[in-house]
């Protein structure tokens, strides 16, 4: 399962948003004002876990993502399921659900994804 700092995820969602960047690049878009030093150190942590890699672009490297922005997601929702609900989905969604900061047409929203999932599960059977 993969961990990635709040800043290597910034820095992800640079890429992931970009498809490739330089570090100055990078630079540019990160709510944060960082150093370049640290950009290129969070990106070279980053390559060496394999998850970015690198074309040469002249004297510079443009990083680009070699994972999905869906797989982190997943690993994210596993671990944080795993670890403060128990691993249990039914706890985390009656946690999201609870907040009440849900609009009425994302409910909705959520309603139809539900009773999909409920289909295709039927179906399975």
């Amino acid at each position: 399962m993969m961990e990635l700092s709040g800043r290597e995820l910034d820095v992800m969602n640079v890429l992931w948003e970009r498809g490739s960047a330089t570090v100055s690049e990078v630079l540019e878009e990160l709510p944060d004002e960082l150093a370049y030093t640290t950009v290129l150190t969070i990106l070279q942590r980053l390559e060496d876990k394999g998850h970015v890699g690198h074309d040469s672009e002249g004297k510079a490297h443009r990083y680009l993502p070699l994972l999905e922005r869906e797989e982190v997601q997943d690993s994210a929702i596993q671990r944080m399921t795993r670890k403060l609900f128990r691993d249990s989905p039914r706890l985390l969604m009656t946690r999201l659900l609870g907040r009440g900061e849900l609009s009425p047409d994302q409910l909705r929203e959520l309603r139809t994804l539900l009773d999909q999932r409920l289909e295709d599960k039927e179906e399975e059977r």
